[in-house]
């Protein structure tokens, strides 16, 4: 005997149904933004949590006193080193000679890298500012007399400044490009996902409304 149910109806074929591939497609794009919004996060949090504190601190500059701790030191160069400067430019910016450089680091421990020095007749000047303080090289290219002189406004101005990139070397700016690259990359894809995500959750559009009407009627309001 011939089982019925074991036979196809002749001309009935099973397809797939046209509107199947779009579930597939959100899931693909959900995994995806998941992904990378995860691992742009990842990558700036700390510079995040960083840059979010000294935002504050830099809104409130006046109200945090910092007592800034200067040091002075001075010295004599040895005849040889202040004969070599006699035979410096008188005038204009230079790079300080490198046996200067190692007799500032023997007597006094600083490092003055490839600081440009300001030459003069009368003296010689080098500018060195740095994140949280300041510092300044002077030495007479007459008597040899040399003065150094530092500041240090604390970890807090230290951390302000990184927050601004004040005096902190290419390497740092680069790391400031590369951490607001990610979070771009943090904000649009969450803006991605917050709008997979909208039709199940009607308050998703207004809460981001209402995130960029305030921040505008307050400029628009109280910032003349």
């Amino acid at each position: 005997m011939v089982n019925n149910k074991d036979q196809k109806a002749p001309g009935i074929m099973r397809s797939t149904p046209v509107n199947a591939s779009k579930p597939r497609r959100r899931t693909l794009w959900l995994k995806q933004l998941h992904q990378w919004h995860w691992i742009s996060s990842a990558i700036c949090l700390v510079g995040m949590l960083l840059f979010a504190l000294t935002g504050i601190t830099l809104n409130h500059a006046a109200q945090i006193e910092a007592e800034p701790r200067v040091h002075r030191l001075e010295a004599t160069l040895p005849r040889a080193l202040l004969a070599e400067l006699g035979t410096q430019p008188a005038t204009g910016k230079g790079a300080v000679p490198a046996a200067l450089r190692e007799w500032i680091g023997r007597t006094w421990g600083v490092e003055i890298g490839d600081a440009p020095a300001e030459w003069s007749a009368e003296e010689l000047y080098v500018s060195l500012p740095r994140p949280g303080g300041d510092a300044w090289l002077a030495i007479d290219r007459m008597t040899g007399d040399a003065q150094y002189e530092g500041t240090d406004r604390g970890w807090i101005s230290y951390l302000n400044d990184l927050h601004k990139g004040r005096n902190t070397g290419a390497a740092w700016s680069w790391f400031i490009d590369l951490f607001a690259v990610a979070c771009l990359v943090f904000c649009v894809t969450g803006l991605l996902l917050l709008k997979l995500h909208a039709g199940h959750r009607p308050a998703t559009w207004p809460i981001v409304g209402a995130g960029l009407v305030a921040p505008a009627l307050l400029a628009f309001l109280f910032i003349h």
